[in-house]
């Protein structure tokens, strides 16, 4: 998860692992992003699209999407812009609701699982 607010990147961190799943961060700069994907790659990456410092997310969007990561982009601001890098991303608008998020996440979860066998 990239997500550089820390009381949103908390919440959603305990909405996921109360869910069943495993969570890596929330990283809140690119170069901490850069430093989790360098343990493991992530099945679903949950990316906020503006970071600390004026930092935007879409390089990071273009190499998760291209090592096979779903991405959930999740912003608080519909000022991004349309590029192709956000082709075939899902984009959430945050505040988001647990139900919303939880029910985008089940089909990519149900995928995964799929594939594990």
């Amino acid at each position: 998860m990239v997500e550089d607010s820390a009381a949103i990147g908390d919440a959603v961190k305990e909405l996921l692992e109360v869910s069943g799943a495993i969570v890596a961060g929330p990283a809140a700069t690119i170069a901490e992003a850069e430093g989790l994907l360098a343990q493991t790659l992530p099945d679903v990456a949950l990316v906020d699209f503006h970071l600390r410092g004026g930092e935007r997310s879409d390089g990071l969007i273009v190499r998760l999407r291209q090592c096979g990561v779903s991405v959930v982009l999740l912003t608080g601001s519909s000022d991004f812009p349309a590029t192709s890098s956000l082709i075939g991303t899902t984009i959430l608008e945050k505040p988001v609701s647990e139900a919303q998020l939880l029910a985008h996440l089940s089909p990519i979860a149900t995928q995964v699982k799929g594939k594990l066998g």
